[in-house]
């Protein structure tokens, strides 16, 4: 339909609202195809990064956190620790961690580094912990243009024993061209869960403050598919493998955790 115009060079608004909407539309036709190829890569412009407000002390365990690593300033607040914790016999433990992971077939270097706090002591003789919080950026998935940002999944125990090093829950949400904002990895009801095996013993890296280096890994977990992603659902599952069964995913980190008394805290 011909629509008038101004000027010989200046389209009305209805006619550029409709340019600007077929143009959408055609580039997430072209994102679904370049990810059903794996051929997207190439051609992908930058992924902003999925950022939210930074969690304060203990208050956003759920929440996207910023870019920054998490420092002793985002450990769980003395006022957050169990009735009778004696704050001389409690610590908070900030850790930072990268490596890589891998989700069915997506292959994700962990080459920006996830970040946890969390608080640890006894009352009363029993072992207590705290979570803190959680921040990571997104990280490309190799082959696509897709990112994946791993969110705290609701649950973490971080007590060692012969049998592991920590267990953690975890989500991904998937960022990407055409990508809904609800598409995810696992879900905070069903998240994925990891149980981490020493893999690097531990190592003191700086006696003040105490830092200690480990190393920590996960190959026996399963991956649902994808969830809230739309209609792209079944093209990303099939894109990234999913549903993935025990032994085709894996997790690999080199761990630094640097540790403080909450008697320290001034």
């Amino acid at each position: 339909m011909d629509i008038d115009i101004a000027g010989p060079s200046r389209p009305s608004a209805i006619h550029l609202e409709v340019f600007m909407l077929r143009a959408r539309r055609l580039v997430m036709a072209l994102s679904a195809l370049a990810l059903a190829a794996g051929t997207g890569a190439a051609t992908a412009g930058p992924v902003q990064a999925d950022v939210g407000a930074s969690a304060g002390a203990g208050a956003g365990a759920g929440a996207d956190a910023d870019a920054r690593q998490l420092d002793f300033a985002d450990c769980p607040s003395l006022s957050e620790l169990p009735e009778g914790a004696d704050p001389a016999k409690w610590r908070c433990e900030a850790m930072t961690a990268t490596g890589h992971l891998t989700l069915g077939r997506a292959d994700v270097p962990i080459d920006r580094p996830l970040a946890i706090t969390f608080a640890e002591g006894r009352v009363d003789g029993e072992f207590r912990q705290v979570f803190g919080a959680m921040a990571a950026t997104p990280l490309r998935v190799r082959g696509t243009p897709l990112s994946i940002t791993p969110r705290y999944g609701g649950y973490s125990d971080f007590e060692s024993n012969d049998e592991r090093r920590g267990e953690l829950d975890l989500t991904f949400r998937i960022s990407g061209p055409g990508v809904p904002r609800g598409c995810s990895i696992g879900t905070d009801a069903a998240p994925v869960h990891l149980v981490l095996k020493e893999t690097d013993p531990s190592r003191v890296v700086s006696p003040d403050p105490l830092v200690v280096a480990f190393g920590v890994a996960d190959n026996r977990f399963t991956v649902p598919g994808t969830s809230g992603c739309g209609r792209l659902g079944r093209v990303l599952d099939k894109v990234l493998g999913l549903p993935a069964p025990a032994g085709v995913n894996g997790i690999d980190l080199d761990a630094r955790v640097a540790l403080r008394s909450y008697g320290e805290v001034g």
